[in-house]
């Protein structure tokens, strides 16, 4: 079973934020590599939220970005950390 997440960092509304931590813990369970865990992640979002979403899974970065109103969450699920946001 899925650890808990912790969420840092969120300016959505709290549908889109449930979604964005079941969709994570969903997609840590089909993938292996973080590249394609963000990779389903992303495209998800775009297709109920629409373009431009970009997202970052890893274990060490660190990030500085922009994002749209209402459209940012940062948050540790397992060993990963994910930051989701829509800019563009």
């Amino acid at each position: 079973m899925a650890s808990k997440a912790v969420v840092k960092n969120v300016d959505m509304d709290k549908q889109m934020e449930r979604h964005a931590l079941e969709l994570c813990a969903d997609a840590m369970k089909r993938f292996d590599l973080e590249k394609d865990i963000a990779s389903h992640i992303k495209k998800d979002f775009e297709r109920k939220y629409g373009a431009t979403w970009h997202c970052i899974v890893g274990r060490s970065y660190g990030s500085f970005v922009t994002h749209e109103p209402g459209s940012f969450i940062y948050f540790f699920l397992d060993k990963f950390a994910v930051l989701l946001f829509k800019s563009g």
